[in-house]
């Protein structure tokens, strides 16, 4: 059997959009064995694919840290015989393995960013803006160059669409037939992604008041514990997952869900793994940079039709401006609008 090692360490949301390819080539080249390399803690994206899909962890702060880590990493590789490799994230940590692996004579490509074109669209003066290629289609442009090219085929990883309630039991009954289940994953690693918590606070009192609407929230860390605790307290039928779910148990309550409110982070490529509408918040970055949600539609998407914007790839750099207009002019009332929309 042909085997292909396919690499793609990080971050969350970026490992997640690999999914819709990797299972879409495991369809189509149901004669490839398929192994795709990312760091331990996201083998659950791939646990429902089809059986020629198989995880390999890495452990990056552990036994496969630094250079000699990777040097081992690779030897774990090499004895694994692979007859072709994908670098789905071409950064210095997989250089390594693309030059010996082609020492090797095993054939491999590697992700072609974009970055001029990325670079004219959130440039302050004389933006372009222009739809770049998606990071699915990225992907995809790898495997053709290694002779696999494919037609994306993917709706969710869960074979009967839901995942399984046992997973998220402990947190909440089982959903009622007339309940309304709504996710709000309202955090991002960088600010110029995060709507105002106090305006997501309306969202949620706003969304808590409708009958048979029940709010799950998602986050992680003790701030943003600290943060949804106190909404949980002050408004009724609202559940915090953290603690009580892993990966696989969120991704499990997320396929359960009418719609998720989220941030350009990877809760919005989480719930589309799983087939669910998500209302996103866009802010500082914007979808024409190729980081939109497989399947997901741009009218459900929320944002502002600013000068400035984007005004980031990843929504790390300081705000043009200096107010983050973009996404404290967004009113609760008009993520509340959308929400509605999509459910009704």
């Amino acid at each position: 059997m042909t085997k292909i090692l396919i690499v793609r360490f990080s971050a969350m949301g970026d490992v997640a959009m690999t999914v819709p390819i990797v299972y879409s080539l495991a369809v189509q080249y149901p004669e490839l064995d398929i192994t795709v390399l990312s760091r331990n803690g996201f083998s659950a994206f791939f646990e429902n694919l089809p059986r020629n899909v198989h995880f390999y962890g890495a452990d990056l702060k552990g036994k496969h840290h630094g250079l000699l880590g990777l040097h081992k990493l690779f030897y774990e590789l090499k004895a694994l015989h692979f007859d072709y490799v994908a670098d789905f994230h071409s950064v210095l940590r997989t250089l390594p393995f693309r030059i010996r692996f082609g020492l090797m004579c095993v054939p491999v490509a590697r992700i072609h960013k974009g970055r001029k074109g990325k670079d004219e669209l959130v440039r302050k003066e004389h933006k372009v803006m222009k739809q770049q290629e998606t990071s699915f289609q990225r992907y995809a442009d790898v495997l053709a160059r290694l002779g696999f090219p494919l037609e994306p085929s993917f709706k969710s990883i869960y074979e009967n669409e839901k995942g399984y309630s046992g997973l998220f039991k402990s947190l909440t009954p089982a959903k009622a037939d007339k309940e309304i289940w709504i996710g709000i994953a309202p955090f991002a690693k960088h600010k110029g992604k995060i709507y105002p918590l106090d305006l997501m606070e309306q969202v949620v009192g706003s969304l808590s008041k409708k009958s048979d609407v029940h709010l799950f929230l998602f986050g992680s860390g003790a701030e943003e514990e600290s943060v949804m605790q106190k909404w949980a307290n002050r408004y009724q039928q609202v559940f915090i997952t953290y603690r009580h779910l892993d990966l696989s148990g969120e991704l499990s309550l997320m396929s359960h869900l009418d719609v998720l409110i989220s941030m350009d982070s990877a809760n919005m490529h989480m719930a589309s793994l799983v087939g669910t509408p998500v209302v996103s918040i866009w802010g500082a970055t914007h979808s024409y940079a190729g980081f939109m949600g497989w399947g997901q539609k741009e009218e459900n998407m929320v944002q502002l039709d600013l000068e400035c914007r984007p005004c980031s790839v990843y929504g790390n750099k300081p705000c043009f401006r200096g107010d983050y207009a973009c996404m404290n002019n967004i009113t609760p009332d008009r993520i509340v609008r959308k929400v509605m929309d999509v459910i009704e």
